[in-house]
């Protein structure tokens, strides 16, 4: 019997939290797709309110008839700003020499190392059958042209020529 009073009374309880919520059905279109969203009345009344909270925002941000302002910054980029909007910017490197095979250019970066063993040299192989030997990199020529001056006491016919280079390593 005790049985019987706990499950009838259960059944009680459940039906009475059952019947309490009260059920909202919406029905809307999204992308022409048709939904339709089930959910308790308190739900929808607090969706009903955030809905609203947006509809006063909209309207204030429209009724705002100003122009942002963009700023233009008139003065020159420093090289740190230049390096980091673009690693790799157009710049000049020395052109020590152009010659007709690999090893020539080889042998030509080798002496250059030994002269000049601070500075970075590399070949460019882009206009085969001649390859360029260049070493270092400059902003402009003319933060390469005291370089440009002690390398034409070795390499005569040395230019300083328009290449790409990385920003970190460019003086």
């Amino acid at each position: 019997m005790k049985n019987v009073i706990k499950i009838l009374s259960l059944l009680a309880f459940l039906s009475f939290n059952i019947s309490n919520a009260q059920v909202v059905e919406k029905k809307e279109t999204h992308n022409g797709t048709e939904l339709k969203v089930s959910m308790d009345s308190r739900v929808n009344e607090l969706l009903t309110d955030l809905e609203g909270k947006c509809d006063k925002i909209k309207e204030e941000e429209a009724n705002k008839n100003e122009a942002p302002k963009v700023e233009i910054s008139t003065k020159p980029k420093t090289n740190a700003e230049i390096c980091r909007d673009n690693p790799r910017i157009l710049g000049y490197k020395i052109q020590v020499a152009v010659v007709k095979s690999n090893e020539e250019a080889n042998k030509v970066k080798s002496y250059f190392r030994t002269k000049f063993p601070n500075m970075k040299a590399e070949t460019d192989a882009s206009l085969r059958p001649n390859y360029k030997v260049l070493v270092g990199s400059y902003f402009s020529k003319q933060s390469a042209s005291g370089d440009l001056a002690r390398i034409r006491s070795y390499f005569p016919a040395a230019i300083a020529v328009q290449y790409r280079v990385f920003c970190v390593e460019a003086k």
